[in-house]
């Protein structure tokens, strides 16, 4: 079945003249990002030949590279489209953590970090090998995580996270899974939000691993395919009607404004209540060079858009643009706002 799709075609000039105006506006805001900080570790090496112990690859060893991911990949991403971004979470006081933010680029307001004895930064290190004429390749991952979150150190986040929210235009609650992020949690940061009749008057984005349908009532959920399988219990894939039954079913069971499905290579899905779904195709080649943090980056434009007064289809649009580049940057990348915008101007030119 093929999906009814929009996508910005040449020649649109109404709409490259909104989407410009609101990638130029991305100055203006004040963004929060609470929520799980990972330090994304990277060890290059280069491959030197195979073990004679077992069939393995023996590399030699080149660098270490730390960056910020999660939560931290969110707020560097706002901060590379221009936005002012704040960032709030736990980070220990390990080696890990000590290196995750002193990679926080300048400009990212980190007074929101808190740091708690004995608490030990989730880091995912990742081995990239490659030859002298080829490009580097992950070959394996290995996840260390944190401790189990104390009501403590929710409770000293969310102090954190309260003090950053005064007078932001937008808040992004990142969840990876730690146990930091609960709906508890997230409504406590509503109720010092404004509000209007239907809720925040600031908008309220959710990325969330595991946790979407346990939260009510916040302007924009961003799954991937993958966790709306997983959550839901049943495969979505090539069937059409399976995904509409499966994005209906996370905007009426969580009440949200909209939900936007992400969905790889086959683009994205923005569900509104009493609207068409709208099938937004990928930006780009189909073959990407690394997925890695590109949810970030679709919220994080995400956020900025609606902040600036974006509808949820044009925010949608531009975070389309923007995951479409950053999935061709290797490792835990950013899109920059004038990456954005010779795209964007490009495209519909």
């Amino acid at each position: 079945m093929i999906l009814p799709s929009i996508q910005p075609g040449s020649g649109d000039e109404a709409l490259r003249t909104r989407l410009v105006e609101l990638i130029e506006s991305f100055g203006r805001p004040r963004i929060v990002v609470v929520g799980d900080i990972i330090a994304d570790e990277f060890i290059y090496g280069r491959i030197d030949r195979v073990s004679r112990e077992a069939p393995v690859l023996i590399l030699k060893y080149d660098a270490t590279e730390v960056r910020p991911g999660g939560a931290g990949n969110a707020a560097r991403n706002v901060a590379a489209l221009g936005a002012e971004a704040r960032l709030v979470g736990l980070v220990g006081r390990d080696d890990a953590g000590r290196r995750l933010a002193r990679s926080l680029p300048r400009g990212l307001a980190r007074d929101g970090l808190v740091r708690l004895p004995g608490y030990r930064t989730p880091t995912k290190t990742r081995v990239l090998a490659g030859g002298i004429h080829s490009a580097r390749q992950q070959v394996v991952r290995v996840d260390r995580d944190g401790p189990p979150i104390s009501p403590e150190a929710r409770d000293a986040v969310a102090r954190a996270a309260a003090e950053a929210i005064a007078g932001c235009d937008a808040v992004v609650v990142s969840d990876y899974g730690t146990g930091l992020i609960t709906p508890r949690f997230v409504a406590g940061l509503e109720r010092r939000l404004p509000r209007r009749k239907r809720g925040p008057a600031v908008p309220v984005l959710l990325d969330s691993r595991y946790g979407v349908l346990e939260h009510r009532g916040l302007t924009v959920a961003v799954p991937n395919e993958s966790e709306v399988e997983h959550v839901l219990g049943w495969a979505v894939g090539e069937d059409a009607k399976a995904l509409e039954r499966a994005g209906r079913a996370i905007l009426e069971r969580t009440g949200m404004h909209a939900v936007l499905v992400t969905r790889g290579s086959r683009g994205m899905a923005l569900f509104e209540p009493g609207r068409p779904t709208q099938h937004i195709p990928i930006h780009g080649p189909d073959e990407v060079t690394d997925v890695t943090g590109a949810g970030d980056t679709v919220i994080a434009t995400m956020a900025a858009a609606l902040s600036v007064g974006a509808s949820c289809l044009e925010a949608a649009l531009l975070a389309n643009y923007a995951g479409g580049l950053v999935v061709m940057k290797r490792g835990t990348a950013v899109v920059t706002g004038s990456e954005l915008l010779g795209t964007v101007e490009g495209d519909l030119s």
